[in-house]
């Protein structure tokens, strides 16, 4: 599985870390709080009997970072606007329903308490604790949470009404994504300007009630009970129904992630498809979170209206079309359940209709995660042939290179690489020998008699581009009699990148390095095979973890070796992959100069679903070598 950044560990496991007011100047120390134990939380206040004389705002301030950070403050009033009695984050929503006069500070904060909350929505309370800055993930960039920890609680009266939440629309959200970063690269200092800056105008309403109406659903609802809906209509609109990511410089505004604070068990979450709608009002204090940032945590959620998104079917090629699809499998293994093979084998067939030849990318060893040496992967393939088979689809032939083991990254013991599926009814592979995990693959004779030195081979597999990264798999396959070079791709993921809403702006792109210096080394490859045979037919595909604006692809496509064919469909049907709400490209097809009749389709069966075989698209092109 890739995202952008890489996947996240599931949230049962993460802990909470509270950074000191002086470990932001100077060095962080992270203390590690297990979910039941509260930062401060040993030495809790005594019950509050009177107001204090501090208000949420004077406490959550004008900065991202409270003035009051690490202090204790007593009798702060406020009304319940929220409880989360789930999870790692249990505590509850206070908001002042006696505002101040600045936009810039929120009046609403979110109280840790470790355990369940006694308290209700609607009660009207006085809470004592400490101020802590709770950074979700602090080393990845993350903004802070102004939270009160180890809370001392009374209930002053029930029953009372919410104050307004705020409406985020169109209207008020600024057009400018992030303000200007301080010296230290950090927006943490900067006086929060909520008119001008999106990232200000949410930080502005933290904690606070805001509401949402008749949205659109931008991202589906994932395992963990999360969607992403589009609060803004102005954000570049793909075909069905997302918002998509064009450059770095204009990350999409109206992204919100969407949770509820009911359990499942006590409210089921709505099961939604890009393009669905929540209509009515969607009401919720503002959160923010390591896995989407800036959350909308619901009371109420509006009703879903299904748009009948379709899984879709490229079209039929003709016979002298030569058809090359990539699939990211998303971690297959023989161990995997008989269903995820056949959903996987009913988009090959179907929604691919049986391309000549597949490039797969996550096939694991035989014996998936479990690490015990093992990296012959060929009952995982042979239980994705038979699928295949059993959907209708033809009997296909393999070809593939095992790596060494844990060489290759991915999930840990599960060996993943690149896997050539082809159907030999309608081409033939060629077969060189020398192939091998640490061999690198070559290019001899020139012209018509060009070739490999090794196929299937790997391109520079010792080279440090590929540390703890697939190597390229490259193979040579006869069609109609012309030959054709294939390279299957799966450049290393976005891990430890910054988050486009990361408190450092611009965010670091740290995983890119790499990629670029893989883009390089396959540039160099395919200038080879072009000064060879200058008609050389060669396609470049699969997972490169990169968009095709990314200073990857374009080191890839250096001196026109290749061209990237995503830049030759539609803008709204750019993109192979949906994270944070950004429907985005991650899966490239490319191919060389002479071969100009490319008809190239990315198949929306998996990234825009609730349901998923994968959550990679695939993607086909048809060709005419």
């Amino acid at each position: 599985m890739t995202t952008a950044p890489a996947p996240r560990p599931r949230r049962a496991a993460l802990l909470r870390a509270a950074v000191a007011p002086a470990a932001l100047a100077v060095s962080l120390v992270l203390v590690p709080l297990p979910s039941a134990v509260a930062a401060g939380a040993a030495a809790a206040p005594p019950a509050p009997t009177e107001a204090g004389p501090l208000r949420i705002h004077d406490i959550q301030g004008t900065t991202r970072v409270s003035p009051q950070a690490g202090k204790p403050v007593t009798g702060v009033p406020g009304i319940v606007t929220g409880v989360r009695a789930y999870g790692s984050s249990k505590g509850f929503w206070l908001q002042d329903p006696n505002p101040d006069a600045d936009p810039a500070t929120s009046e609403g904060i979110f109280v840790f308490t470790g355990a369940n909350p006694t308290v209700k929505v609607g009660d009207s309370v006085l809470v004592s604790g400490k101020v802590t800055e709770y950074y979700p993930n602090y080393s990845g960039g993350s903004q802070s949470v102004t939270e009160l920890t180890g809370p001392a609680v009374t209930v002053l009266s029930a029953g009372n009404p919410l104050p307004a939440p705020v409406v985020v629309d169109t209207r008020n959200i600024p057009g400018s994504y992030a303000p200007p970063a301080g010296p230290d690269g950090s927006i943490d200092a900067g006086r929060l300007d909520p008119e001008k800056y999106t990232l200000d105008f949410y930080e502005s309403l933290e904690g606070m009630l805001v509401q949402v109406k008749d949205v659109r659903v931008i991202q589906a609802t994932d395992k963990y009970n999360e969607l992403w809906v589009a609060a803004d209509r102005q954000d570049q609109r793909s075909k069905r129904g997302g918002v998509l990511y064009e450059s770095y410089r204009e990350p999409n505004v109206g992204r919100l992630m969407v949770q509820q604070q009911a359990a499942v068990t006590q409210q089921p979450f709505p099961v939604a498809n890009v393009g669905d709608e929540l209509t009515g009002t969607t009401t919720g204090p503002l959160d923010y979170n390591a896995f989407g940032g800036y959350t909308l945590v619901a009371g109420t959620l509006g009703t879903l209206k299904d748009n009948h998104l379709q899984r879709e079917v490229t079209p039929q090629a003709s016979e002298r079309e030569l058809t090359v699809a990539t699939y990211n499998v998303e971690n297959l293994a023989a161990t995997n359940p008989d269903a995820k093979f056949a959903q996987l084998a009913q988009g090959v067939v179907t929604n691919l209709r049986s391309p000549d030849i597949v490039a797969l990318e996550e096939i694991q060893d035989n014996n998936g995660a479990k690490s015990d040496g093992t990296v012959d992967a060929s009952q995982t393939v042979a239980k994705f042939l038979a699928a295949i088979k059993a959907a209708g689809g033809p009997a296909y032939d393999w070809r593939s290179v095992d790596p060494q083991d844990g060489k290759d990254g991915g999930e840990p013991g599960g060996n993943i690489r690149q896997v050539f599926l082809f159907n030999p009814q309608r081409v033939s592979f060629t077969d060189i020998p020398g192939g091998s995990a640490t061999t690198a693959v070559g290019v001899t004779g020139t012209g018509a008699a060009t070739a490999l030195t090794a196929s299937p081979g790997r391109i520079a597999p010792t080279d440090d581009a590929w540390t703890n990264s697939r190597k390229p798999l490259v193979g040579q396959f006869v069609f109609r009699g012309q030959k054709v070079f294939v390279i299957a791709n799966h450049f290393n993921s976005k891990g430890g990148d910054q988050g486009i809403d990361s408190r450092f702006q611009a965010p670091t792109r740290s995983s890119e390095v790499q990629r670029v210096q893989q883009a390089t080394v396959e540039q160099a490859f395919v200038a080879g095979l072009l000064a060879a045979d200058k008609q050389a037919r060669i396609v470049s595909l699969g997972d490169f973890n990169d968009y095709q604006f990314s200073p990857a692809l374009a080191a890839l496509t250096k001196g026109g070796v290749l061209r990237d064919l995503v830049n030759e469909l539609p803008e709204t049907e750019q993109y192979s992959y949906v994270y944070q709400g950004n429907s985005q490209v991650l899966d490239h097809v490319l191919v060389s100069p002479e071969l100009g009749h490319a008809k190239y389709d990315v198949v929306h069966i998996n990234a825009e679903f609730a349901q998923q075989a994968s959550d990679h698209d695939p993607q086909v092109v048809r060709l005419r070598p």
